[in-house]
């Protein structure tokens, strides 16, 4: 029996020039390289510059992911971009990312589950494709949250940074079997009693201001390493796979502590698991598609590994796809 499977074809990364270190905010807030990177595992961090907008980053993402993937922008049907910083608050940034790649059919939206961005983005691709509604898609996370970090909370201004990541997927015919390439399974999840959680404490309805972003550390740390595990074991339950199988596992990289002590829950191996929070910090929606490209661009990821991803997020948002490369 034949099927649609979505084949993730290239990816692609943008990372701004500016690039902010530890010694450099401390600086700015009461702070040390030793502090920070003892809590967080982050070093540094990049800032779009000004004037550069969370478009361009997506954009250059995405010319990057369409080289590789060896395909025409001309045929791209839907670009899906994550962000929680968008240029506007309206139009849909996906749309400027669109006009920018000189694709005038399709369509293009945003998408925004905050963290959780890039996965809830890749699992609705996903479900795009098998439905017949799109043959290749841009899925996109492109974040500039230097521009809504308060600058004077040591408790958060030191764990962000901007960039932006991509990847170009192909509805292709599979027979169905479980070692065939494409996506194997998504799960996604919400709860909003959690929202105060992690915030930006403005909007256009609410404040009529941009706001800035507000976090409970403690709760959220306390939430991700369960939640994260839950998922996980969620998402491997529909299939024929255990962690034992995974060959590599890209996270949302917010904080090394969460990473290190979700591996060690699910019973996977340090070496398997791509981290890039040193060099990037949190860049959200971004985080997941900049570990990707990474870790295919220095031949670790191959063509038939399987690999796992997950995110938690505001809301909180949290899910995991499971992928064959």
């Amino acid at each position: 029996m034949s099927l649609i499977r979505t084949v993730i074809e290239g990816c692609g990364s943008y990372l701004p020039d500016t690039i902010l270190t530890n010694d450099d905010l401390a600086k700015i807030v009461d702070t040390s390289d030793e502090w920070i990177y003892e809590r967080t595992g982050i070093r540094e961090r990049h800032i779009a510059a000004e004037g550069e907008l969370t478009s361009d980053l997506g954009t250059a993402a995405a010319l990057q992911a369409l080289e590789q993937a060896e395909i025409d922008a001309k045929d791209i049907d839907l670009i899906i971009l994550a962000t929680s910083t968008p240029d506007n608050t309206f139009p849909a940034t996906a749309v400027t990312i669109q006009a920018n790649l000189g694709i005038h059919h399709g369509a293009a939206f945003d998408l925004q589950a905050v963290c959780s961005g890039f996965v809830y983005a890749l699992a609705t691709a996903d479900n795009f494709i098998k439905a017949g509604q799109s043959k290749k898609a841009l899925v996109i996370g492109s974040e500039t949250f230097s521009r809504i970090l308060d600058w004077e909370d040591r408790g958060t201004c030191v764990l962000f940074g901007d960039g932006a990541g991509a990847v170009v997927l192909d509805g292709q015919k599979m027979n169905g079997a479980s070692d065939a390439r494409g996506i194997l399974a998504t799960k996604l999840r919400s709860d909003g009693r959690y929202r105060d959680k992690l915030y930006v404490d403005g909007g256009p309805s609410s404040t009529g201001t941009v706001g800035h972003l507000r976090m409970h550390g403690r709760e959220v740390f306390r939430h991700a390493v369960t939640n994260i595990a839950d998922i996980i074991q969620e998402t491997l339950a529909g299939t024929n796979y255990t962690t034992k199988d995974v060959d590599w596992f890209v996270p949302h990289q917010a904080n090394r502590r969460i990473l290190d002590g979700t591996a060690r829950k699910i019973g996977l191996a340090p070496e398997k698991v791509v981290m890039t929070v040193e060099k990037h910090a949190n860049t959200s929606a971004a985080s997941i598609p900049l570990a990707l490209n990474s870790a295919v661009a220095d031949g670790r990821i191959q063509e038939g590994h399987l690999v796992l991803m997950e995110a938690m997020g505001g809301g909180f948002t949290w899910g995991a796809v499971l992928v064959r490369w």
